[in-house]
């Protein structure tokens, strides 16, 4: 019988409505937080997706903000907030990944409102307290209850029609949030079954998503996977994983899911060094050692797994491996400027971690 330690467990206060179709309970549930009025945000890509919700709520719409971009640049957010204190909204409606996501928890957290998040990616950001900002090329994480959105809509017909690659780098974004969590200085054994269930259930269905993108049981599966990672993302301490995909993908504007991508077999192997037992999971899903293993199921997936693919110079790896080592954070194995500049050399040119 396995003994039980002390542990917390925060909770989760955000309320979830998933299944197919929820999208159209979007109104209820502008109406169940108390509120009148939404604005809907999204990206430009997405502008018909926001107009759509905005025809669904016909009274309760304020308008349209189509203007989220990556990284959740400051300046969008001052130029959104004028916006929304103009249209006469309450509450906040964001459709898409976590650009607009992160879009609505800049502005709930600057203005008190509330904020409903419909994700149609596998990001996670819906269910956390985490802001991550970018300005002057810097992005810097904060976390707050101000930020956590008061609900979420997950509805499984929304990801149908994302493609395929977005499918495979969006999914793999999550498993970090998974893989981290396994060994997060505030880890709990609840987190560490999420985890386990996630990973197992995105073994599963992105290769069935690989070959047949709308099949409606696979799509439910990661979709669910999704959320288990979501809720790890806001419970648990990220470690140099995140810190590392923050860095580059603040100062050098790199895809936001396709850098997790790339450095998460390297950066799992680096750790699984220190802390074998703890990420035992990753092994015993994914074969091998864990960051083998991750980096023949991106591959297998049709991931990317170089950072010169997505724009970066090798040259920017000295000042990525600099910024990465200025501010002290927990991680499960010590590191110096050196290892780093190591791991990300690998991850630029593609290489199989040695673990």
């Amino acid at each position: 019988m396995m003994a039980m330690k002390y542990f917390v467990f925060p909770g989760i206060s955000s309320r979830v409505v998933f299944g197919s179709g929820t999208i159209e309970k979007v109104a209820d549930e502008v109406a169940n937080l108390g509120r009148s009025k939404a604005l809907v945000l999204s990206t430009g890509f997405q502008t018909k997706d926001a107009e759509n919700i905005s025809a669904m709520l016909g009274a309760q719409s304020a308008g349209v903000f189509a203007g989220a971009i990556m990284h959740t640049p400051v300046e969008v957010t001052e130029q959104a907030l004028k916006i929304f204190n103009k249209s006469g909204a309450d509450c906040l409606v964001a459709i898409g990944g976590g650009s607009t996501i992160g879009l609505a928890k800049a502005i709930a957290t600057r203005t008190g409102v509330d904020q409903i998040a419909i994700p149609t990616t596998y990001a996670g950001s819906e269910m956390t307290d985490i802001l991550g900002e970018t300005n002057a090329g810097k992005k810097v994480t904060r976390r707050d209850a101000s930020i956590r959105p008061e609900t979420v809509i997950y509805d499984t017909d929304l990801t149908l029609s994302l493609p395929v690659p977005m499918t495979m780098t969006s999914a793999l974004n999550a498993i970090a949030h998974a893989v981290e969590g396994l060994y997060a200085s505030n880890r709990n054994p609840i987190v560490t079954m999420m985890a386990t269930e996630a990973m197992k259930a995105f073994k599963a269905g992105l290769p069935v998503l690989k070959n047949a993108p709308q099949n409606k049981e696979a799509r439910a599966l990661t979709q669910y996977a999704a959320w288990l990672c979501s809720i790890i993302l806001g419970q648990s301490a990220m470690a140099l994983h995140h810190k590392l995909c923050h860095v580059i993908g603040g100062r050098f504007d790199t895809p936001h899911a396709d850098t997790h991508a790339i450095l998460l077999p390297h950066t799992a192997g680096f750790n699984a060094v220190d802390v074998p037992e703890l990420l035992k999971p990753v092994s015993d899903i994914f074969g091998a050692t864990p960051g083998i293993g991750l980096w023949e199921f991106a591959t297998e997936l049709g991931a990317p797994t170089r950072l010169k693919d997505v724009g970066m110079s090798e040259s920017d790896l000295d000042t990525a491996a600099q910024i990465a080592v200025e501010t002290p954070y927990p991680n499960p194995r010590d590191f110096n400027r050196d290892d780093i500049r190591n791991l990300l050399q690998a991850a630029w040119e593609g290489a199989k971690p040695a673990y």
